[in-house]
């Protein structure tokens, strides 16, 4: 049996969907994950997996890499085209690689096997308490972008751009924090806090994925420069969308 720990409950009833060929891991982390008040619903095929999350959106999945037939980062490619929900994938290998994959394709978190279930928990509660309590219940405007961090939603011009829960909580901390200049371990810290593992990549890719939704240039940015050897800062548009300010210093180092 395994050990509950001290990892707290969940206050509300979510729907967690585990997407795994090892219908013995699946059985255990059903009865597991009962005791943290989470209800559960699994597969052991990509097919049933994306069958179950259409026919039931959950509020997370957890999602293996091997699988038959369709892998995890396809099944992952495949719910980001349909859905924001969280997804913490699950892998035998443990490679950075894999890992940096699994957030290129819109991951929020991945932890290798074998692994600890509290430490699942524990990662599963970060993700669904950064979803509904990181930030205020405004509509954050910034030049064209209009972010409402209540409905967890990003419009340009009034258009609906899709983020993934990740996506939106680092564009929004950026946006909070205009002008300032975050490392890549402030941004960790900030959003994952000590249960996620401080690989600086991770950041790269999320602001690489950003930059790319929001038509963001890197060579002339309009909306993130690298600051060499210190990390992001987030510029401000004008009003007029006719180019872009900067409140902080611009050494020479800035691009």
């Amino acid at each position: 049996m395994l050990p509950a720990g001290a990892v707290g409950r969940c206050p509300l009833s979510q729907t967690i969907l585990i997407i795994d060929d090892d219908k013995k891991l699946n059985a255990l982390l059903t009865d597991y994950l009962k005791r943290f008040g989470f209800e559960t619903d699994s597969a052991t095929t990509p097919e049933e997996g994306l069958k179950a999350l259409r026919r039931q959106p959950p509020d997370l999945v957890i999602l293996d890499v091997m699988l038959p037939g369709m892998n995890g980062f396809e099944v992952c490619k495949t719910i980001r085209r349909e859905s924001a929900v969280p997804i913490i994938m699950l892998t035998a290998r443990g490679e950075v690689m894999d890992r940096i994959i699994g957030l290129e394709l819109g991951a929020d978190d991945y932890i290798p096997k074998p692994f600890e279930p509290r430490e699942l928990v524990a990662r599963m509660q970060s993700v669904l308490r950064r979803r509904k309590d990181e930030f205020s219940t405004d509509v954050l405007q910034c030049g064209r972008l209009a972010i409402d961090v209540g409905r967890r939603s990003l419009r340009i011009d009034g258009e609906a751009v899709e983020l993934t829960t990740t996506e939106f909580e680092v564009l929004a901390l950026f946006v909070q924090n205009r002008g300032k200049v975050l490392s890549r371990e402030t941004i960790l810290d900030k959003l994952r806090g000590i249960e996620w593992e401080s690989y600086n990549r991770s950041v790269d890719v999320v602001v690489s994925r950003l930059r790319r939704k929001l038509g963001d240039d890197p060579k002339s940015p309009t909306y993130f420069r690298t600051v060499r050897g210190a990390g992001y800062v987030f510029i401000e548009e004008t009003s007029s969308g006719g180019g872009a300010t900067d409140s902080a210093p611009r050494p020479g180092w800035v691009r």
